[in-house]
């Protein structure tokens, strides 16, 4: 009988220490890939779709005819396989359908890279998990990507002035799960786990078409159960109604955990416009929140304002661009437009039952008094939740959107 115990024991450990093997491999090819454990070994496989193959298929890449591809005219002396397909039209009023994999595949979007021209605010990109044909990721693209800028007048590709918001105009960002690269390289690294496949969309809301280069790379492997689904939230007011404040994220539900924000700021004050306050409500706050942070500059870890001073004159240098692995700010060129991201990968804000994020709008008056300012405010909110959300409010239309046409307004009085 003791034996019969020792050996239901040893059994018991075996079992226990498989799955925790097995769990461990799984944590490190979905959470946890770093220069420090690049070296592990795991049973994902490897997978991208893009134009050259757009279901993802295993030995399908590069397999276009060069009647029907995209770029078969230029490779015409060249044959099959020489760069026949590398990109995609996208129609105006087309919602066209970038990557998809069926419900029977579980596992990860590990990158997405992708470069068009045009304005960004136009170009609505959404991610659909799990079969749900509501989107858990809605956003312009350009603010998915934390960088907007409108044209300092000289455009490319002949557009005149204010229409060029967007193209050759990209603020640069290298954070570290965002990248902004020359000219328009778009990354993100944003681990999407998924368990019964994926969607991913842009709709083009432009008045003509645009050319779209694209790859988003994953991996098939099994999911842990802890693993939160990505979701990320665009809003926007253009002109802050007094003394109210701009709500960031509301109405979410369920347990997760917050990991970063991107705002962009449109100040209509002569003055400093960062005064106010991020406020952080979590699991049934009301009046007042747990986490209170001290200010907008000092939320995104800036301080005073984002300007050094001379040490000879003890006057301010003006704004000082910065861009950092997990916070960054730039002003846009010649406007009082300023771009602010912070990404809390190494303190997530969590929660269990419901999160809502608020910013305040102020500045200064006489006095030393505090001004509510009537900013023009945008913001996108990245999360994860066990949950799939898709509870989002209505993205605003295309005009509500823009910034072309009141950007003369941020334009700075020389």
């Amino acid at each position: 009988m003791k034996n019969l115990i020792l050996i239901l024991c040893l059994i018991s450990s075996i079992i226990f220490l498989q799955n925790c093997t097995s769990q461990r491999t799984q944590l490190i090819s979905l959470n946890s890939s770093h220069v420090g454990n690049i070296h592990m070994i795991s049973n994902a496989e490897s997978r991208s779709i893009s134009p050259e193959n757009y279901t993802g298929e295993k030995g399908k890449g590069g397999m276009a005819d060069i009647e029907n591809g995209t770029a078969g005219y230029r490779a015409r002396e060249l044959g099959r396989g020489w760069k026949v397909n590398p990109f995609f039209f996208v129609q105006p009023g087309e919602t066209m359908v970038l990557a998809e994999v069926d419900k029977s595949q579980s596992g990860s979007i590990n990158h997405i890279w992708l470069t068009l021209s045009e304005n960004y605010r136009h170009h609505i990109l959404r991610i659909y998990w799990d079969g749900e044909d509501k989107p858990s990721v809605e956003v312009p693209l350009g603010d998915f990507f934390s960088t907007v800028a409108p044209s300092n007048g000289h455009a490319q590709g002949g557009q005149a002035g204010g229409q060029a918001f967007g193209n050759g105009y990209e603020i640069p960002i290298n954070s570290a799960t965002v990248a902004v690269n020359p000219r328009n390289g778009f990354n993100s690294y944003w681990k999407m786990p998924f368990r019964k496949g994926f969607k991913i969309t842009l709709e083009n809301r432009n008045e003509k078409r645009v050319r779209l280069f694209y790859q988003v790379d994953y991996t098939l492997e099994d999911v842990p159960k802890n693993a939160g689904y990505f979701h990320a939230q665009f809003r926007r007011v253009k002109k802050l109604p007094y003394k109210e404040v701009y709500t960031v994220l509301d109405g979410i539900k369920g347990q997760g955990h917050f990991v970063g924000m991107y705002v962009l700021h449109g100040s209509r004050s002569p003055g400093w416009w960062g005064e106010g306050e991020v406020k952080m409500y979590l699991d049934g706050d009301s009046e007042f929140p747990t986490i209170n942070y001290t200010g907008e500059e000092d939320y995104f870890l800036g301080s005073y304002g984002y300007e050094p001073i001379n040490p000879v004159t003890g006057k301010s240098k003006g704004y000082a661009n910065f861009n950092t692995l997990y916070a960054g700010f730039y002003q846009v060129e010649g406007h009082r437009l300023f771009g602010q991201y912070r990404w809390h990968i190494m303190d997530p804000i969590h929660f269990k039952k419901d999160l809502r994020i608020t910013l305040q709008s102020l500045g200064w008056q006489s006095g030393e008094r505090y001004l509510p300012l009537q900013d023009d405010l945008s913001s996108v909110a990245f999360w994860y939740q066990k949950e799939i959300f898709t509870d989002f409010p209505k993205l605003p239309s295309k005009e509500e959107l823009d910034l072309v046409s009141h950007v003369e307004e941020f334009k700075i009085k020389r």
